[in-house]
């Protein structure tokens, strides 16, 4: 294995957090997936991650306000927003996230703006 980074993936979807957790385990990142803010908040209490992957559309707490709150307190961790929805790019509140991408099938992006913003 290449890295041992640690992302935390945030989204409300299981499909998902199992496909991201399977995709970026594979390309060598330990990867911790949560459902909702909530329990993103507990995971990077108990382990800042190197990079965080944040859908918007969550249960209790949308992922712009759970942004807004991850920055103020990690403003160096790197926030990756993956949405399956474009109109949010252009809300102001999403643009303290390094990078936007819109879920798609093709997982490429992702993986290639997550290895940019780690380095690897």
């Amino acid at each position: 294995m290449k890295t041992s980074k640690h992302i935390l993936v945030v989204d409300d979807e299981a499909s998902i957090r199992t496909l991201y957790a399977q995709e970026l385990g594979d390309e060598g990142y330990e990867v911790e997936a949560v459902a909702s803010a909530e329990e993103a908040s507990v995971a990077l209490a108990r382990q800042r991650p190197d990079l965080m992957i944040l859908d918007i559309e969550l249960p209790g707490k949308d992922g712009l306000a759970y942004l807004r709150e991850v920055m103020s307190a990690h403003r160096d961790l790197p926030v990756v927003i993956s949405s399956a929805y474009h109109s949010y790019k252009d809300d102001f509140a999403s643009w303290s996230a390094e990078a936007y991408l819109v879920k798609s099938s093709d997982l490429d992006p992702l993986k290639a703006k997550v290895r940019e913003l780690l380095g690897d």
